[in-house]
C-alpha cells in the first residue's frame, strides 16, 4: 500500500493528475480500517497497473472516456482475448480513418500553398 506521493512518483505521473483519475472514476484508493485520525487514501499495486495502462493507452491515442468503458473489466479479467482485440482493432481502424483525414487535410494544404506560390489565389 502506498500514498499518493509514492504512487506518484512510481508511476512518474503528477499528483494532480492521479486526483483527477480518481475524480472521474478510473482508479481509486481506499482508507485503512479504523484510521479515522486523518485522510489518508492508500494505493495497491493494481492502481499502479492501472495508471501505466492508461498512460500507454492515451499514448496510443485512447480518450480518457474510451479508457474508462474498459479499464475495470480489463483488469478484472472480465474481458475475453476476443473482446480485448475487438477494442484494439476498433482504435486501429480509428487511427486509419484519423491518418486518411490528416492526409487529404495535407493534400489539401499543399494545393493551398501551391497556388499562392504561383498566384493563383484569388
Amino acid at each position: 500500500m502506498k500514498l499518493i506521493s509514492q504512487l506518484a512518483r512510481e508511476a512518474n505521473i503528477p499528483i494532480g493528475t492521479i486526483r483527477f483519475y480518481e475524480k472521474s472514476g478510473l482508479i481509486s484508493g481506499m482508507t485503512k480500517p479504523g484510521i479515522t485520525s486523518n485522510n489518508y487514501v492508500y494505493y495497491d499495486d493494481e492502481v499502479t497497473e492501472k495508471l501505466r495502462f492508461i498512460k500507454m493507452a492515451k499514448a496510443v491515442g485512447f480518450t480518457l472516456a474510451e479508457i474508462k468503458q474498459v479499464i475495470d473489466a480489463w483488469y478484472q479479467k472480465e474481458l475475453t482475448k476476443a473482446s480485448k482485440m475487438e477494442v484494439l482493432n476498433l482504435k486501429l481502424e480509428q487511427i486509419d480513418t484519423k491518418i486518411g483525414e490528416l492526409k487529404a487535410m495535407k493534400k489539401q494544404i499543399a494545393r493551398c500553398k501551391h497556388n499562392i506560390e504561383n498566384g493563383l489565389s484569388r
